[in-house]
């Protein structure tokens, strides 16, 4: 039985996989000559200009030496370039301006609005200038629409929300559409009229087969109908587009087996399923998601740059942007173990080269790859999950991490991990399950899990615990849980309802009390809340809802845990509260149990500043080696 890491692979440092990229996320400009990237600047990522053929210096253009920056826009005009940021998590997004042509000109806060947020950017091609958003500056609970003139910085407002409109369109024909929750939790889309306060129903979805709304949900460069995810009458999530006139709609783009990668609707620094002509805006390609990720063209021209660019990787092709002319492409890879490879390719000559590995150190060589593999549940339902395991050690009797994602509405998927890539290092088999409720895997699937957060739900991770165990990978008496979020409730759960099963568990912003937990999310969210918390858990102002869902809750058994323990939260964290972690923490201490309590003050649901995560990570890989057996190494 393995207990360490052969010396023959390298111990890599926290830092090593934790710390900043030397280079990430790069896209072309519109006229080709300029790529922008993110790099550290100030031990915080800034957005770096450079040219793409020339090797002048790069030069930093945004200067945020307090969180890094994460999403950038390039504008029509290539003068400027945008960017979002928020204060310490706490998830007031604003959008800023920096002008590229006046180096010494300071950002400009486009939406410079205390307490507000934007959601919904958006940069259209049929108003060459502008840019959409929802601002909730008038009303924290409700999101208005503007158009913001970037050049000047001046706002107008389209559309004033006037109480239930979850989501706005507006076309290139200056016509605007509303989207609204009804509260039997249907989703209906309909035409606005804001001056004489009507509207005209164009269709409806029913918001149950949508957790988290229609997506992708996008406007046709003509402005007649909408690009959008659907799985009306059918399991699989396919491309449709709605006619805004008549409400017909029409089967654009489909997999047999696969539904949409809609990944970007929870991360949104991940690439959205419509791959759209950079100049006209017509749809060129649709990425699907199934064990791995395919991209099926729509375009001639695309096909073959496709085609090109999937020679340059053995992964998948994650972010792509090319210039106005469809020629010159900057492409990332998403892959096991040589994370967001970027190249450059010129379709006029064919010839492509390297721009950076973001993590030059990291050999792929010495990194864990990680392997599909297909779990049957106690009742007959497939989950379809990833199995790492460590590189130079015997694949029998591991200690185990069963490594859980959030949402729950997201899913596990093929790719770089770095917190897999961590503990298989230090010797743990690494298992990551996409248990029902999870997305990706068919609206049955999804649905599966309706009610039955701690119960089936749960069975699920108990089940591919079985499985290793019978597989022979792993040592039932040393497997450790860990997840965030979602995923930390489920932590919590693990050695609440299933005390036994697990040797070690990390709780990273997890709820511990569903009651509390939905009582206390932002105002202007609880009426997006119908369809998915209110659907799978319950409603905490129902008193017999709230009663099951209590029962359903870790707080409700921490009499039952004996399990060590270690909770980590964001300060800041405005979706799962500090109150959240506080809560089980206390009621373990006023036991007398002892649980390693980790909070960054200046951080929100989930960390982004490098210290912190190498912080978290250190103390994890230290509690993880002292209860699950590994050997533990100075670094």
């Amino acid at each position: 039985m393995s207990t360490s890491v052969p010396h023959v692979v390298p111990r890599l440092a926290v830092e090593e996989l934790f710390g900043a990229p030397v280079r990430a996320g790069a896209s072309i400009s519109p006229d080709g000559t300029r790529m922008a990237y993110l790099a550290p600047w100030r031990d915080r990522l800034n957005v770096w200009v450079e040219s793409v053929d020339s090797d002048t210096e790069a030069r930093c253009v945004t200067a945020d030496d307090n969180r890094s920056v994460h999403t950038y826009h390039w504008c029509d005009d290539p003068r400027w370039l945008l960017y979002e940021q928020d204060g310490d998590g706490d998830e007031r997004w604003h959008i800023y301006r920096v002008d590229l042509e006046d180096p010494e000109a300071k950002a400009v806060d486009l939406t410079p609005f205390p307490g507000a947020t934007v959601t919904g950017f958006e940069l259209s091609v049929s108003r060459p200038g502008k840019a959409l958003l929802h601002l909730n500056s008038r009303n924290p609970l409700e999101f208005d629409l503007y158009e913001v003139d970037i050049a000047t910085g001046e706002l107008t407002m389209l559309a004033e929300n006037p109480g239930q409109v979850a989501g706005w369109l507006y076309t290139p024909g200056g016509d605007l559409y509303a989207l609204t929750l009804s509260t039997d939790g249907l989703i209906e889309l309909s035409q606005w009229d804001a001056q004489r306060g009507k509207s005209r129903p164009v269709t409806t979805f029913e918001g149950a087969d949508y957790p988290l709304g229609v997506q992708p949900f996008r406007t046709t460069p003509d402005g007649t109908g909408v690009w959008l995810g659907s799985n009306r009458d059918t399991d699989r999530t396919r491309l449709i587009r709605l006619d805004l006139a008549t409400g017909e709609e029409t089967l654009v783009d489909s997999h047999p087996e696969f539904g949409l990668d809609t990944r970007s609707v929870v991360f949104p620094t991940l690439p959205s399923p419509l791959i759209q002509d950079r100049r006209t805006g017509e749809l060129i390609g649709v990425r699907y998601l199934g064990e791995r990720q395919l991209i099926q063209p729509l375009d001639p021209h695309f096909a073959a740059v496709l085609e090109n660019l999937s020679k340059l990787s053995d992964g998948d092709v994650g972010h792509l942007s090319c210039d106005d002319s469809g020629q010159r492409w900057i492409v990332g890879f998403t892959h096991d173990r040589d994370p967001a490879v970027t190249y450059f390719y010129d379709h006029t000559t064919g010839r492509s080269r390297l721009l950076f590995r973001p993590y030059p150190h990291l050999d792929p060589d010495t990194l864990a790859p990680m392997t599909p593999v297909t779990i049957t549940s106690r009742d007959g339902l497939a989950l379809h999950s990833y199995l790492t395991l460590p590189l130079g050690a015997e694949p029998s009797g591991l200690p185990m991490v069963l490594l859980v994602h959030g949402g729950p509405w997201h899913r596990d998927s093929w790719g770089f991990d770095a917190v897999a890539q961590l503990l298989a290092n230090r010797g743990y088999a690494v298992l990551q399950v996409n248990f029902r409720g999870s997305t990706g895997f068919g609206k049955a699937f999804l649905k599966a899990g309706i009610g039955e957060l701690a119960g089936k739900m749960h069975d699920d991770l108990i089940d591919a615990v079985d499985w290793a165990v019978d597989e022979g990978y792993a040592d039932r008496d040393r497997v450790a849980i860990f997840g965030g979020s979602y995923g930390g409730y489920a932590a919590l759960v693990g050695v609440t309802f299933t005390p036994d099963v697990f040797a070690a568990s990390i709780d990273f912003c997890g709820i511990s009390n569903l009651v509390t937990f939905l009582r206390t999310v932002p105002d202007f969210v609880k009426p997006q809340l119908i369809s998915n918390w209110y659907l799978f858990a319950g409603d905490p102002d129902d008193p017999e809802q709230a009663a099951r869902m209590l029962a359903r809750s870790p707080i409700s058994r921490v009499d039952e845990i004996r399990t060590p323990l270690m909770v980590v939260q964001g300060g800041n964290d405005i979706r799962v509260v500090k109150a959240e972690s506080d809560q089980i923490v206390d009621a373990l201490r006023a036991r007398g149990v002892e649980v390693e309590y980790m909070v960054k003050d200046n951080e929100g649901h989930g960390f982004v500043n490098p210290e912190n995560n190498i912080d978290m990570f250190r103390a994890a890989d230290r509690f993880l080696a002292r209860h699950l057996g590994i050997r533990q190494d100075a670094e």
